[in-house]
């Protein structure tokens, strides 16, 4: 059954594109011209993830995902042209869980897509925030804390964590985790992931056990 998702986008020629794109993938879409309409639109289905331009008549998206994230757990991405860092900034302070700036290819838009509902399905979130026993992940400001205290993670030591545990107890091969952390195109040298683990595990205090290695495997994330 295709996922249910929402664009919001008063440009109609990508708001189409986007549309015609993502039904032809087997999402089942609806779209709305502005902000307002999108509004309605939230209150009255369930939505698996929900696309959002910022600057939009009537409410722009800002305010649209200030009050999906005060009544509901779902994917947000911004498809916007404000590239400025402060927008960037803003668009995942107020709760955004990705933020793409226009143009967009559209299989890179699918790609996160699918890898945002797979976070969301896959991972107990609340309020926009993942547990994992002494570990809590803020999604939309990446702020990670174990026993309560703040962890600074670079930004792909972050994804590596979220890799482990959106693929909790299961063994990843180096070459799958460069895949989901560094992406296909990446021709670099695969022992980059036991830097990153070994970073990542000095990091994450009482939770670094939770890493296992898996002897000429990989590695998992074992509850």
């Amino acid at each position: 059954m295709g996922y249910n998702v929402l664009v919001a986008e008063d440009e109609r020629a990508l708001r189409n594109i986007v549309s015609c794109y993502l039904t032809q993938k087997g999402f089942k879409v609806d779209a709305v011209a502005n902000g307002d309409e999108a509004e309605i639109a939230i209150d009255k289905k369930t939505y698996d993830i929900i696309i959002l331009d910022i600057m939009m008549p009537g409410q722009d998206g800002l305010q649209v995902c200030r009050k999906i994230r005060k009544k509901y757990d779902v994917p947000v991405i911004f498809l916007t042209a404000l590239n400025q860092e402060y927008d960037i900034v803003n668009g995942y302070e107020v709760g955004a869980d990705e933020y793409i700036t226009k143009p967009v290819s559209m299989p890179v838009l699918e790609a996160k897509i699918n890898a945002l509902i797979k976070r969301y399905c896959g991972l107990v979130v609340q309020n926009g925030v993942i547990r994992a026993g002494a570990l809590k992940i803020e999604l939309a400001r990446r702020l990670v804390t174990v026993d309560d205290r703040v962890v600074t993670l670079a930004p792909k030591e972050y994804d590596l964590l979220i890799c482990f545990l959106e693929n909790k107890n299961q063994v990843l091969s180096r070459d799958q985790i460069l895949d989901y952390v560094w992406g296909e195109e990446y021709d670099g040298y695969d022992r980059a992931v036991d830097t990153h683990v070994k970073n990542l595990r000095a990091a994450l205090g009482t939770c670094k056990n939770n890493i296992k290695t898996v002897i000429k495997t990989g590695y998992m994330w074992e509850e």
